[in-house]
């Protein structure tokens, strides 16, 4: 394919709000890194609004257009040059990463604001680098189309998100980041490894050529089943879920509402991507299959392990691995032309999305009721509600959102998801999820049950000051995942636009 000369001049002014996703949030991260001290804290705050207005504006004119938008980069058309692409789950995401960062980041001034007259610590000019550097790889993930510029879109996002789990220096931190970094650096190689053997054989990167050139052959096969087992370590999809507890539950609780909301979706994203976008129906389908055993072992697995948890923040912990598992179904289930692939689709997207503000609002609550009494030991929350309300609230609307109850944005998911499964005749699907939220609904319940019941003898003391508006940023979050189970069909709508095909493949 020759270079287009005219790609530049035929894109319209929304096409170039790509790039601008982008640059922000690297731009932003260099000028924190080179001002230093306190600046980093306000470059990263002042460019958050900027960020979300940016975001919504690619929503809205993907849910305008009812197509995705495309940016070629300097003109050159893929497969010499780079596009960016976002469709609506793309764009879906981008927004739901601003908001959950720019919350989780208001909530951090709490733990790395510079106060004045308190000296400067290495760890909160850290904090927001690494913050910035974080959403500046995700839009990179959410936008890419290359693989290759893919691969270091995710390189960046584990080299950011690794330093977030050992902040604070301890000896068990230390032990998680590592474990972390391991499994992390194995999906890499797995992932380059196979982005060597595509180009190799079908001399492109850019999935929207592969995808017209790929067929089922030993190639393809050896080279997406690289890939995607990389890229499920560092989903951390049931078996490969080790690192994952003790790295988000030892991290402070801002890191661990980014690593359990954000970071891990990125890399079940590419898994859409390749199996949904590249790959042919054919292969899809075969894959699909074992995509949604393993996520079965994450549900119940990782349900049944938070349940038996004694502490708060590892409960969470294994309640990302059990929720991990219910975004492996939309293989099976949108895999194909079939007339529920459509739902299952905008289900498996919503889940994501109201994942991530539920358990963002969930880990800010979580730190909150440390801080408040010392520790996070479940079977010693009598009374907690009285002292932090707000942080109990927070942690129960988060977890009517995991359960699937009505009318919470978990609740929509998995009720598209179910109606998936049962029409398409998967009704080992469909009872896994309703068992999951069974399970939900058990560790939820040991959690609330003390926290609600009045305490005998002493009373609790009451939160530290100033925690109460960090709390609000906590219960925002949480009422988010809530109102996603009141959105218009638009949102439907939006999900849909530029949403994968089936793709038969190319016989020669």
């Amino acid at each position: 394919m020759l270079p287009s000369s005219n790609a530049l001049s035929a894109a319209s002014p929304e096409d170039f709000l790509l790039p601008a996703a982008i640059a922000l949030p690297v731009g932003a991260m260099l000028l924190a890194f080179f001002l230093g001290g306190r600046r980093a804290e306000r470059t990263a705050l002042a460019v958050m609004p900027a960020g979300i207005a940016l975001s919504m504006a690619i929503a809205f004119a993907v849910g305008r257009k009812g197509q995705a938008l495309v940016y070629v980069i300097g003109a050159w058309a893929p497969p010499l040059g780079v596009a960016l692409r976002a469709d609506g789950f793309s764009a879906i995401m981008l927004a739901t990463t601003a908001l959950v960062i720019s919350a989780t980041a208001c909530f951090a001034l709490g733990a790395f604001g510079a106060a004045k007259g308190e000296p400067e610590k290495r760890a909160n000019f850290a904090f927001w680098t690494l913050l910035l550097s974080i959403w500046a790889a995700l839009n990179g993930v959410f936008l890419g189309r290359d693989l290759f510029n893919l691969y270091v879109a995710l390189e960046m996002l584990t080299f950011a998100a690794v330093p977030l789990v050992c902040l604070d220096g301890r000896v068990e931190t230390l032990t998680a980041a590592l474990r972390y970094l391991l499994f992390a650096l194995l999906g890499s190689a797995l992932y380059l490894l196979g982005a060597t053997l595509i180009y190799g054989a079908y001399g492109a990167l850019d999935i929207d050529v592969l995808s017209a050139r790929i067929r089922p052959e030993p190639a393809a096969w050896l080279a997406l089943a690289a890939m995607t087992a990389g890229l499920l370590a560092k989903t951390a999809l049931f078996p490969l879920h080790l690192w994952l507890p003790p790295a988000h539950a030892g991290a402070p609780p801002p890191a661990s509402a980014i690593l359990s909301a954000l970071v891990v979706k990125a890399s079940f994203f590419l898994v859409l991507r390749l199996w949904l976008d590249l790959a042919p129906s054919q292969m899809a389908e075969a894959v699909a299959p074992i995509l949604a055993v393993m996520g079965t072992g994450a549900i119940v697995v990782g349900g049944a392990l938070a349940l038996r948890e004694a502490r708060l923040k590892m409960l969470i912990a294994y309640s990302t691995v059990a929720q991990i598992g219910y975004l492996f179904f939309v293989f099976p289930l949108a895999a194909g032309a079939h007339p529920w692939a459509g739902s299952a689709w905008v289900g498996g997207a919503l889940q994501a999305v109201s994942h991530a503000f539920a358990k963002a609002g969930m880990f800010l609550s979580a730190g909150l009721i440390a801080k408040t009494l010392g520790h996070d030991r479940i079977a010693e929350f009598r009374g907690l509600g009285r002292v932090a309300p707000t942080a109990v609230l927070a942690f129960g609307l988060g977890g009517v959102s995991l359960m699937g109850l009505p009318p919470s944005g978990g609740f929509s998911a998995k009720w598209l998801l179910v109606t998936a499964a049962i029409e398409s005749g998967q009704w080992a699907w469909a009872i896994v999820m309703v068992a999951g939220g069974l399970l939900a609904a058990a560790y939820v319940y040991r959690v609330i049950a003390p926290a609600l019941t009045p305490l005998d003898g002493d009373v609790l003391e009451g939160p530290p000051q100033g925690s109460s508006g960090r709390a609000a940023f906590a219960l925002a979050l949480a009422i988010v995942a809530i109102v996603l189970g009141f959105a218009p069909p638009e949102l439907s709508g939006l999900l849909r636009a530029g949403a994968p095909g089936p793709k038969a493949a190319i016989v020669k």
